[in-house]
């Protein structure tokens, strides 16, 4: 089974790994146990992990430019 790391993960799904970082803080998304790896503490994410993933930002998440544009100040 090959696994992820959170930047890999991010990257799959076509979001910034910050974005991603705040998806597991705020519980939008469940984040597989954090592993001792080489003395180094990372979340090996799965494929089924990643699919879970791409299904929640599909439903969620607007992509770029979903923002609403700026109104411009007349003088």
């Amino acid at each position: 089974m090959k696994t992820y790391s959170t930047v890999q993960a991010a990257k799959l799904v076509g979001v910034a790994p910050d974005t991603l970082h705040r998806w597991i803080r705020d519980k939008k998304v469940t984040a597989p146990e954090i592993e001792h790896v080489g003395g180094v503490q990372v979340r090996l994410w799965s494929d089924e992990d990643i699919q879970r993933l791409k299904a929640y930002k599909a439903s969620h998440f607007w992509g770029r430019g979903g923002r609403k544009a700026r109104k411009k100040k007349t003088r």
